[in-house]
Parts: structure tokens; C-alpha cells; sequence
């Protein structure tokens, strides 16, 4: 057994797999079980983390909202997600790029504390994630809307402003001014299953905006989208931003990434590149995000 303090408290651990002996990192807390799998056989298994380790503070910089340390994922074999190491300011708009399977979905969900990583760490706002104390200001929208489609736009939100624990001051308040900023409230009593496919995402990001989130994490929210209602949600983007939220967004769509402040690269969850959208053109001497990316792939994968 081989134990490393990795800070807030978390231990990062190595045993063996009984069935192939191959070594198998995890992470977790003091007295923690943590449920692990092996990355060469896929064997299930379980580790119990001490409870006499001293805490020792992570060195965080109070500027990051988003900080992650070796995080990988793996479901079985397949790993989604290998060593990312992410540092995100305070404002920002950052852009998690790359096709389909590159890991995107997956960094957003271990981020949200959706899902738990095989190893390494993630903190958000300060806290080690999944967040305790700091839940409610974060705010989420999946990928696939997680909507009530027979409830009216109205009922949702007043669903999701309840889970969230607003006043009835307080959420009525919010429901009218999230309903003007996305441009709804002509479909407040509307219901949803009545609503075209971009309408609904839009009733999805005034749900996530609803509790007035620090941190706004974003799964290809234009996904099936139409060219103008992408401008439009990019517009709001913008806004959210100028208003102190920071934003995490994904999207394969590269073209959309130069509205982010910075955005990475992912291939087979990896990060391959960081930078602004005109460091990361530049560095591929490249015209667009897309001709930069599609350079930086032929160099990784030779």
C-alpha cells in the first residue's frame, strides 16, 4: 500500500488487483470505502482509505473557480478521461472542445459530482468535489434536456426553484426576470411538450439559471439547435458572463469556440492543447479553430 496526500484533505492511494496484479490508483477521503476498477482487466473492487491521515491544505488559488489534478475516468477498460488538468479563473468563459467521445460529457459530469473519477481530483469553488456545502451555486444543463415535457415552462421552473430552496418572494422574482433574459415569457403557461426542440433548451438553461449560479457548467447546450437561436444562446452567453458567472460549455461545434475566453482541446480524453482561440490558430498556424484542430489531431495521433 502506498498513500500520497494530494490536499484537502483527499489521499491518493495505490494497491495491486488481485487478479492481475497490475498497480490501480484511486483517490478518496480519510475512512472513506471507495469503489474502484481496474484499468488493465476490468476487475471490481473496493478500498478503505484511513482515518489517522493528517489533512494538509491544497494551494489554490483563490482566482480559480475550477481546478482539477490528474482526473481520469474509466468505465472498465475504456478510459474517457486520462490525467486532465484544468485551471479556470473566476468570469470566464471556457471552451471544452472535441468530437463526439473525446470526454467532454464525461469532465462535466465528474465537475458537477455526477460522476465519481477513477483518480485524481477535482475542486470547484474552493471545495473538493463532489461539493457539500457549495451545491447550490453551481448551476447545470445536461446535454439532453431533464425536463417535465407535461408540465407547463412555469411549473418546471417553479419545480426546480423549490429543489433549490427559493422563497416564494424569491422565486417568483427569478422566474420573471430568467423569463426575460431567454425570452420566454410569452410560453410561461405554455406546456413544454408543446414546445419545438429549441424552445426547450432554452426552458433548460432558465431552469439551470434560475438559483443564480456562480458557476454555470453547460453540455452542448446548441446541440439540434438552429443557426440563430446558437447566436442567440451564445449571446446570452456573453451577458451571464459580463455579469461575473463563469461558464464551463462544450461543444463540437469549433467554430462556436471563439466567443470563449479559452477553450482546450480534447482527443480521447485527453487535453492536447489550451489557449485562447487565437493562441490555439496561431500555434497550428492555422485560419480557423477547426483547421487548427484537425492539424493538432495528425500531429498527436502520428
Amino acid at each position: 500500500m502506498a498513500l500520497n496526500i494530494c490536499g484537502l484533505g483527499m489521499v491518493e492511494r495505490r494497491v495491486r488487483c488481485p487478479s492481475c496484479k497490475a498497480v490501480v490508483v484511486c483517490s478518496g477521503n480519510p475512512g472513506e470505502i471507495v469503489h474502484i476498477t481496474c484499468p488493465t482487466c476490468g476487475s471490481l473492487g473496493k478500498v478503505t482509505f484511513p482515518t489517522d491521515i493528517p489533512s494538509v491544505p491544497l494551494p489554490v488559488d483563490s482566482s480559480l473557480v475550477v481546478q482539477t489534478m490528474h482526473l481520469t475516468k474509466m468505465f472498465g477498460k475504456f478510459t474517457a478521461v486520462k490525467d486532465l488538468q484544468l485551471t479556470i479563473k473566476a468570469g470566464e468563459m471556457y471552451g471544452l472542445l472535441g468530437p463526439n467521445g473525446s470526454g467532454k460529457t464525461t469532465t462535466i459530469k465528474m465537475l458537477c459530482g455526477l460522476t465519481r473519477p477513477t483518480s485524481g481530483t477535482a475542486v470547484v469553488l474552493g471545495e473538493q468535489v463532489p461539493l457539500k456545502n457549495k451545491m447550490h451555486l453551481i448551476g447545470y444543463m445536461p446535454q439532453d434536456t431533464a425536463l417535465y415535457i407535461d408540465n407547463t415552462v412555469h411549473e418546471n421552473l417553479r419545480l426546480f426553484g423549490e429543489i433549490y430552496s427559493l422563497s416564494k418572494e424569491k422565486l417568483k422574482q427569478r422566474e420573471q426576470e430568467v423569463l426575460q433574459f431567454i425570452e420566454l415569457g410569452k410560453w410561461r403557461n405554455s406546456l413544454v411538450s408543446t414546445l419545438s426542440g429549441g424552445m426547450r433548451h432554452r426552458v433548460s438553461l432558465a431552469c439551470a439559471l434560475l438559483h443564480e449560479p456562480q458557476v454555470l457548467f453547460l453540455d452542448e447546450p446548441t446541440v439540434g439547435v438552429d443557426p440563430e437561436l446558437r447566436a442567440t444562446f451564445w449571446d446570452y452567453f456573453t451577458q451571464l458572463t459580463q455579469q461575473g458567472v463563469t461558464i464551463i460549455i462544450s461543444t463540437h461545434y469549433l467554430d462556436e469556440a471563439g466567443h470563449c475566453s479559452r477553450a482546450g482541446f480534447l482527443r480521447h480524453g485527453r487535453l492536447i492543447a489550451e489557449g485562447t482561440p487565437d493562441e490555439l490558430k496561431q500555434k497550428m498556424n492555422a485560419a480557423s479553430l477547426e483547421d487548427a484542430f484537425l492539424a493538432l489531431t495528425k500531429k498527436v495521433d502520428s
